[in-house]
């Protein structure tokens, strides 16, 4: 009896390693199957699209959701289900850079500046502790960007709030044609209609300083609508921007602005999730994809600038409306013929 239970022990201990090996050797395969794979001209051209499509359409109010699906669907990617849905986030860091660099001026909350005589006289009075953290705030801190940055991250509560504990189940359940094909038609109206209310007022707020706190909370509101995949981050804030009061300009600026937290936070938790074991294939992918969205995002953001001074947003109302039927017509005709 011990030697048949010793031998069945055996004949198990054999059938583990033979298994262990069998998974072993599967996940080297795959694993030298991704390092062989090259990116090709060809991937790189569809690369070269994607950082495209996404630097226009991620900060003209006309959902870059529902440009992606529509390239998607004519554009087959050579890569793995969960490389491709971290790609398509963290190309959003061009967008993010152009953002930064055309608005450095009116980001960055430090400099080095001399304190006056009086006021120098004023923080002296002072116990050290107060005394040396308001010299610091003096000399090197510009307030008044500081005070933007504080606004940016009210309006960012909202969303954390909100939106990201729900981010991964509606993802899951409304990002299909059918959503995005609605919230391109649903917005692209509402941005109709709100240019037209919007005529008979004046904005009371024209510069990103006379933006209260409670107005970047409310414009923070309606970012949280843009969950909804077709919906569109710039347009939904833009139009919550218009109806609280603000001019188109500092709605649009705001909004730029206001991407800069958001989606930096969530290509780090795509990151997170992904890992940080990328190919030379991958790295060389994502690093066209953001070096192209950057590049485009700058002429994206330059000519929306341009292009509010002389118009209103109407003409990305109608376009909406158009590329919703055309979605929605050509997922609707592929299904059922």
């Amino acid at each position: 009896m011990e030697r048949f239970t010793n031998h069945e022990n055996c004949n198990i201990l054999i059938k583990y390693e033979l298994w262990k090996e069998t998974i072993r050797r599967y996940c080297n395969e795959k694993i030298r199957q991704r390092k062989e794979r090259k990116m090709s001209v060809l991937e790189f051209i569809k690369v070269v699209i994607l950082g495209i499509v996404e630097g226009i359409t991620e900060w003209l109010p006309i959902s870059s959701t529902g440009h992606m699906i529509l390239v998607d669907e004519f554009i087959k990617m050579e890569m793995t289900p969960e490389f491709k849905e971290f790609f398509l986030v963290v190309i959003q860091l061009g967008a993010i850079l152009a953002v930064v660099v055309l608005y450095w001026s009116k980001l960055w909350p430090f400099y080095i500046r001399e304190i006056s005589p009086k006021k120098r006289k004023e923080l002296n009075r002072m116990n050290p502790v107060s005394r040396m953290a308001l010299t610091f705030v003096e000399k090197f801190c510009d307030k008044d960007k500081w005070i933007l940055w504080f606004k940016i991250l009210v309006a960012c509560i909202p969303t954390i709030v909100i939106a990201l504990p729900f981010n991964d189940i509606i993802e899951e359940k409304f990002n299909n044609y059918v959503v995005v094909a609605i919230a391109l038609i649903v917005y692209g109206v509402i941005f109709i209609l709100v240019e037209n209310y919007n005529k008979r007022r004046k904005p009371v707020c024209t510069s990103l300083e006379e933006l209260s706190f409670g107005t970047a909370f409310k414009i923070g509101i309606f970012q949280v609508l843009s969950v909804i995949p077709g919906t569109s981050r710039s347009g939904s804030t833009i139009i919550g921007g218009i109806l609280v009061g603000t001019s188109r300009t500092v709605a649009a600026e705001f909004t730029f602005f206001l991407a800069i937290p958001v989606m930096f936070g969530a290509s780090l938790l795509k990151l997170v999730k992904f890992g940080f074991a990328f190919t030379p294939s991958e790295i060389l992918t994502l690093v066209t994809g953001v070096v192209v969205a950057f590049f485009v995002s700058i002429i994206a953001i330059k000519f929306l600038m341009g292009y509010i001074k002389k118009h209103d947003f109407k003409a990305f109302g109608w376009y909406r409306i158009v590329l919703g039927i055309l979605v929605l017509g050509y997922f609707a005709g592929r299904k059922f013929l």
